[in-house]
């Protein structure tokens, strides 16, 4: 079968998409397409890149330029499925369905709870827009071949309007746990890390100021926005102990993993956010290091039942702080976390679990049609 993945948002080496679910089906014998814009054209692990050159930046761009042009590439594709993974390319998934195509919708987050999050939409706005996004997602959703999504909740929602869903976790991939376990590099006593957006409703002003208060070094990565909370979270006094590293690929990233004691994951509790599953917390257990984590119901469940991690409240510096020293002050039995962690990964919460998932999923598509 011939599989088109699209995506007009997502860089074309994204984990989940290429490394994780385009591999994956190109190991299975698909034969995979991945279209995505202003890349190089290429073919890799199995899978054909695909290029289409859109010039313009922002977000008004990319939802209608790109959206439009990554459609028309793929459509000249003729695949037999469509994988589509950005809420923008909504609007095209029904024409693709009318010409007799499987279709399926890669629903990475929860997007009507995360627009109520989102700055760059007028709060007065916000509530409207996320019910006109949700119904305009459901009405599609119902309507094409099945959906998948990264958490049980989240396809909960989905199967009030599809019976083809399926959970898809974002876990971390084995060998790049094994690729952690097997470079050189000596874990820094007291290094406490994280990796990944920063931005207000991530925690990371509540990480720093946590860090007035903590016997360590905080190594920070990642991209401030907006820019101005970048200038917010550099006057506080705990950015003395951090070590900013900016944005970082995937091999720096390991080695910030290798090299640390500690994990945060502190993000606030949004309506997305309550019910997500950060892959960040997976890649902490993954590289064998405890974590503190936002005392989330639904978060407390995994790391209680795996004893891996401290909770915190997320908008309590001191609770943070007080839970990472307590790691720290306690290094026998922070290993014993990180050792949990480390096994509970290679048991379920690995993508080599989520692939057959994947695969079965696909192969029971496409025998309905």
């Amino acid at each position: 079968m011939k599989v088109c993945h699209m995506t007009s948002a997502h860089p074309v080496h994204d984990i989940r998409i290429f490394h994780k679910e385009c591999c994956s089906l190109a190991k299975f014998g698909f034969e995979v397409y991945l279209v995505a814009p202003n890349c190089e054209e290429e073919f890799i692990n199995g899978v054909h890149i695909v290029s289409i050159e859109v010039n313009g930046k922002g977000r008004l761009n990319r939802m209608l330029k790109k959206g439009r042009a990554v459609f028309k590439k793929a459509l000249e594709l003729d695949a037999d499925i469509y994988h589509f993974h950005d809420p923008e390319l909504l609007r095209f998934a029904l024409r693709l369905k009318r010409k007799g195509k499987v279709v399926i919708y890669d629903a990475h987050e929860d997007v009507p709870k995360q627009i109520l999050d989102k700055h760059w939409i007028p709060g007065f706005a916000r509530r409207l827009v996320s019910k006109l996004f949700q119904s305009y997602e459901r009405y599609v959703s119902k309507r094409i071949s099945g959906v998948i999504s990264v958490t049980e909740i989240i396809c909960d929602r989905f199967k009030l309007v599809n019976s083809n869903v399926q959970m898809v976790a974002n876990y971390p991939l084995m060998n790049e746990s094994q690729t952690l376990r097997e470079i050189n590099v000596e874990v820094v006593p007291k290094r406490i890390c994280y990796v990944g957006g920063l931005f207000p409703k991530r925690g990371v002003k509540e990480i720093v100021e946590a860090m007035e208060y903590v016997d360590g070094q905080l190594v920070l990565a990642g991209t401030f926005s907006p820019p101005e909370f970048e200038d917010e979270v550099r006057s506080l006094i705990g950015w003395k102990k951090v070590d900013y590293r900016g944005q970082v690929n995937r091999d720096e990233l390991i080695q910030i993993l290798k090299s640390s004691s500690i994990g945060i994951v502190t993000l606030h509790p949004t309506a997305s956010y309550l019910e997500a599953l950060p892959i960040k917390m997976f890649e902490y257990m993954s590289a064998g290091i405890p974590f503190v984590a936002s005392n989330f119901p639904y978060w407390k469940q995994i790391i209680d039942a795996e004893a891996c991690g401290l909770l915190a409240d997320p908008l309590r510096p001191e609770d943070i702080a007080a839970a990472i020293q307590f790691l720290l002050d306690n290094p026998d039995k922070a290993k014993i976390m990180g050792g949990n962690g480390y096994h509970a990964f290679m048991k379920k919460y690995n993508w080599e679990m989520e692939e057959q998932k994947l695969i079965n999923f696909y192969q029971r598509l496409n025998s309905k049609c």
